[in-house]
């Protein structure tokens, strides 16, 4: 697929999600089919259309105007477009997580900005928070993260220096069996040459450069490896964080689906009425969650989060 027809879809699909009305064709024509012929116009909509639907894209068609049912308008219902909870493998999760470093290059950023744009100079009434069903929040912010995952691919050793708790970096020597994520953290799992045996490692530990130390092909990973399994028996033993964020109303569906609260009205940093969010995790690391909002959320508590958010920011200005 062309990059100007998938810019072209991914326009098309947010200016149905966002709408809080059914859209005319004409509408949508004027918007993002403005440089087309007439006959250039039906024929693009009309596959454009089922390219959505064939992707499973729920696309509604219904009247505009109770007076002329002749006049048919098109939506994307975001309550039908939304996934259920969904469980990955470890294999999933980092084909999920290299998506998410896809979505956020810069021309999917700048597509969706610019439909976004258009829609709101054209007075299109919007309802941006149904963008959440479409942008994945699954960070994989780690440097180490890209050379870890082709390394497991491509069966190639590393190393690296890691460092645990306190002490000084260890260099370590590591076949990398896959890359999984558990419990907030991306962890990868291999087999350790220097102490003989399988272990994980979490790759915010890892300190500087990772270099590979050998040839593509260069070992097998052992029939039956289930690396989630491994990562879930050698990791550190999950501990659950109480977190009290602030956002922006509207903002946020990712983290207030699994709340514990939500209060409205609340007097926030800027003097405005943000929403309170109290959340329970089985993870200490949400940072990465949360700096994916940008302005609209805030850490209340706890301070360790704050933190965590502050030092990468403070990483960003540096």
């Amino acid at each position: 697929m062309s990059a100007q027809k998938t810019e072209r879809l991914m326009n098309l699909l947010i200016m149905l999600l966002v709408q809080k009305r059914y859209v005319t064709k004409e509408r949508i024509r004027d918007i993002l089919y403005a440089d087309s012929s007439d006959e250039a116009f039906e024929k693009m909509f009309e596959r454009d259309k089922e390219e959505l639907r064939s992707l499973g894209v729920p696309i509604e068609v219904g009247t505009t105007d109770p007076l002329f049912e002749d006049d048919p308008g098109y939506r994307i219902s975001p309550s039908e477009f939304a996934l259920p909870d969904i469980n990955l493998t470890a294999d999933e999760a980092s084909v999920v997580a290299l998506a998410t470093k896809v979505w956020e290059h810069a021309r999917l950023a700048e597509a969706t900005s610019e439909a976004v744009r258009k829609l709101s100079a054209a007075g299109a009434e919007l309802d941006v928070t149904a963008l959440d069903l479409v942008q994945p929040r699954l960070g994989a912010d780690e440097p180490s993260f890209d050379i870890f995952l082709e390394a497991a691919l491509e069966h190639a050793p590393v190393v690296f220096d890691y460092q645990r708790g306190s002490h000084a970096p260890e260099r370590r020597h590591v076949q990398p069996w896959g890359v999984v994520r558990s419990s907030g953290r991306w962890y990868v799992v291999g087999f350790d040459t220097d102490r003989d045996d399988e272990r994980v490692f979490r790759l915010s530990r890892v300190r500087g450069e990772v270099r590979r130390d050998g040839a593509p092909g260069s070992y097998d990973i052992p029939d039956g490896t289930d690396v989630r399994a491994i990562a879930g028996r050698l990791a550190p033993e999950r501990t659950e964080l109480h977190a009290v964020l602030l956002l922006r109303p509207g903002t946020g569906l990712p983290l207030r689906r699994g709340a514990d609260t939500v209060e409205t009205g609340v007097s926030g940093p800027d003097g405005q009425a943000w929403d309170r969010v109290v959340l329970t995790r089985a993870t200490v690391d949400l940072a990465a969650e949360v700096l994916s909002y940008g302005p609209d959320a805030y850490v209340v508590e706890p301070g360790e989060l704050r933190d965590a958010v502050v030092a990468r920011l403070d990483g960003v200005l540096s």
